[in-house]
């Protein structure tokens, strides 16, 4: 019966952030604003692309697509921070903890398979510009959503399998306000080393991999516009990308600072390494609506619309 319960564990609990729990209160309030801007912004960004039909194109369904990628990953962690910090409950299932874990990995890899996939949008875009409702027609679209789905449940599926064989017979507080992988299987008392093989090394292959080609995509898109004649085309196309370039430099610097800090930063207090983890599973969904609101006129103008008829009504 010990054995078993090993093995199928009923529940954790989530250490929240150890040192600072006299100013829980306080940590939950902006966490609390940034959800709700994050929830707003997407479900705005959503609706517009939905009923709007000068936004049926298809960088704008992909940026659909991180939108509803963006509300499932804040969706999954920070309720849970919150109802921690300011309601002490802390428990939660073993069922419930992969479940939180599965949804955080595959939201990354998705989220970096869209960018990608943005990427190429503006490479054909700007480089075959003729031939880009041909070259992105709607069943090659379905086909890359086809593709980055099954692509991102196949790499993080197997973290799901590599924690349920470990059997957990110590401690069950796991120090952090979520779960993910690595951080649950170092409470197994047996060996994990595929576990962090497999759970660090073939995601962040993954991520690099895209990020490789981003890079690759933009440096045919820039020769592309350099070879432009017209000043005012090379400030316009370059424009086009601006947003997307923002969202990238917002969803890509905090994991690399995050993924040096973990593996280098070890004189870093372990609550603020916690802080910085869930401030970058919040704050990238807060700012991406934003910035293309911003940065992308139709959008702008389609926002400023809707709540001006809202007021005259």
């Amino acid at each position: 019966m010990y054995n078993l319960s090993c093995y199928n564990p009923g529940s954790f609990i989530l250490a929240g952030i150890p040192g600072l729990e006299k100013f829980h209160v306080w940590i939950g309030i902006p966490f609390c604003v940034i959800y709700g801007l994050a929830i707003v912004g997407n479900g705005t960004l959503l609706y517009l692309i939905v009923v709007e039909d000068s936004l049926h194109e298809p960088m704008f369904f992909f940026l659909s697509l991180l939108a509803t990628t963006d509300l499932i990953l804040s969706t999954d962690t920070v309720p849970k921070l919150l109802s921690n910090l300011w309601l002490g409950s802390q428990e939660i299932t073993f069922t419930g903890c992969l479940a939180q874990m599965f949804f955080l990995h595959f939201s990354f890899v998705v989220d970096s398979a869209i960018l990608l996939t943005m990427a190429l949008d503006r490479y054909v875009a700007i480089c075959f510009p003729l031939r880009y409702t041909s070259i992105l027609a709607p069943q090659v679209i379905i086909k890359l959503v086809v593709v980055i789905v099954v692509r991102s449940f196949s790499v993080i599926l197997p973290d799901v399998f590599l924690l349920k064989r470990l059997p957990f017979c110590g401690t069950r507080i796991i120090p952090h306000t979520y779960c993910e992988h690595i951080g649950v299987a170092r409470l197994s008392s047996t060996d994990i080393s595929i576990n962090i093989w497999y759970g660090f090394s073939v995601p962040v292959m993954t991520v690099a991999s895209d990020v490789i080609f981003i890079a690759v995509s933009y440096i045919f898109i820039l020769r592309a516009v350099f070879h432009l004649s017209s000043q005012g085309a090379r400030q316009k196309a370059l424009g086009t990308c601006g947003s997307h370039v923002c969202v990238i430099l917002i969803f890509y610097t905090p994991a690399a600072f995050s993924i040096l800090a973990h593996r280098f930063g070890h004189s870093v207090p372990r609550n603020m390494l916690i802080l910085f983890a869930n401030f970058y599973v919040a704050i990238p969904p807060a700012l991406n609506p934003v910035v293309y609101g911003v940065k992308t006129k139709k959008i702008q103008d389609k926002f400023v619309l809707l709540f001006t008829l809202k007021k005259t009504q």
